[in-house]
């Protein structure tokens, strides 16, 4: 009988004891995978790149705007010095200025009608 007390006393004893449950490793995953990280990088760079070409085009066109506007200054101050000699043509062909320049010099003016003469083209 005592066989039989320690045969159930081993066999209950076993089903009593905790049985050691395996470690449960947990990994954690990220929000991102590498794929998508892969894709994150790539659109940055695109992106980086982008806004370089854009500061650099931006750059280039303000300087061509900058000089645009000195040019038309330029041609401002010229179109006033044309003006101005066009201007001193018109007094100098005067008729009555021209009839005191000759009659300075010692012309004697028959007719007073002086006219323009056309230039030459």
């Amino acid at each position: 009988m005592a066989v039989r007390q320690v045969k159930t006393w081993e066999q209950n004893y076993t089903r009593e004891l905790p049985k050691s449950e395996p470690k449960v490793v947990i990994r954690r995953k990220g929000w991102v995978t590498k794929g998508e990280k892969i894709l994150y990088a790539f659109f940055a760079v695109v992106f980086l790149l982008f806004a370089g070409y854009m500061v650099s085009y931006a750059a280039s066109t303000d300087t061509l705007n900058r000089e645009i506007q000195t040019l038309e200054t330029k041609v401002q101050d010229q179109k006033l010095k044309i003006a101005s000699l066009e201007f001193e043509v018109k007094e100098l062909q005067r008729p009555e200025r021209i009839i005191n320049n000759a009659k300075k010099k010692g012309f004697n003016v028959q007719n007073s009608e002086v006219k323009r003469a056309n230039g030459f083209q």
